[in-house]
């Protein structure tokens, strides 16, 4: 018998985890989880490199399964992946990667555990660069950058965004939700608003290019009146004897 035969065997954890997260909270929260999710995948739908998801659970240790101490971002960013569909996030299947960023969206029965014990296991156990928590009621919103270890406030900009570095993206809030803005302060539109704004600019192109016609049609009006006139006074002319190209 060698060294080797006697290695005692190494359970490993499963990976194949079902996601196992309480019901959102409200309304509110599902619509603001479905627009971070629907707008950054219609910003990045050229992209195949990244994950988002929201209300998933993030497994990250086996101890975590024992005690059955789920964590479930309301929604979380993860780069540097592959984008494909998942039951949850299971840090040791996913190379050890946690997520690059996370949004907690917060409710009277959750904010306390958002501005605290999440704010603390996602700084020192995740150690995910971008955090950031909005309470669609009161609107307040904050946002927090790693550094050297702890997290510090993000200033807002003028407009009272927030950047996040790891999207490339400020986080603002627009029409009583929380939405993404490009680096030069554009909103970031969600499908419905960019399919809307694509009808309206073929709308608009149709509009144009029918007013070009008829200011054609009107140019070929004018000028065929004015051959008419005078063409009228060129036979006037005539029945008075005299030549008209004389005049």
């Amino acid at each position: 018998m060698t060294a080797l035969d006697i290695i005692p065997e190494v359970a490993c954890p499963p990976t194949d985890l079902w996601s196992d997260e309480p019901p959102l909270e409200s309304d509110l929260h599902l619509q603001q989880i479905i627009i971070l999710l629907s707008c950054l995948e219609l910003l990045w739908r050229e992209r195949s490199d990244y994950y988002a998801s929201g209300n998933l659970t993030i497994y990250y240790n086996a101890e975590q399964l024992k005690k059955r101490d789920f964590c479930g971002p309301d929604f979380f960013v993860v780069l540097d992946t592959e984008k494909r569909p998942r039951k949850s996030w299971v840090v040791w299947g996913e190379r050890g990667k946690y997520p690059d960023l996370i949004v907690e969206i917060l409710s009277d029965s959750t904010a306390n555990i958002d501005r605290n014990n999440k704010k603390i296991l996602y700084q020192n156990t995740f150690r995910t660069p971008n955090y950031f928590w909005f309470d669609p009621n009161t609107l307040e919103l904050q946002g927090f950058r790693l550094i050297e270890g702890q997290y510090q406030a993000i200033s807002p900009n003028e407009q009272g965004y927030l950047w996040s570095e790891q999207l490339g993206l400020y986080l603002g809030i627009f029409d009583r939700k929380l939405r993404y803005f490009t680096a030069n302060g554009q909103l970031v539109p969600t499908p419905q608003e960019a399919e809307l704004e694509q009808r309206q600019a073929k709308e608009q192109a149709l509009l144009e290019k029918e007013q070009a016609l008829l200011e054609k049609e009107q140019a070929f009006l004018e000028k065929e009146r004015e051959r008419q006139a005078k063409e009228k006074l060129a036979q006037k002319l005539r029945e008075l004897g005299i030549d008209p190209d004389a005049v």
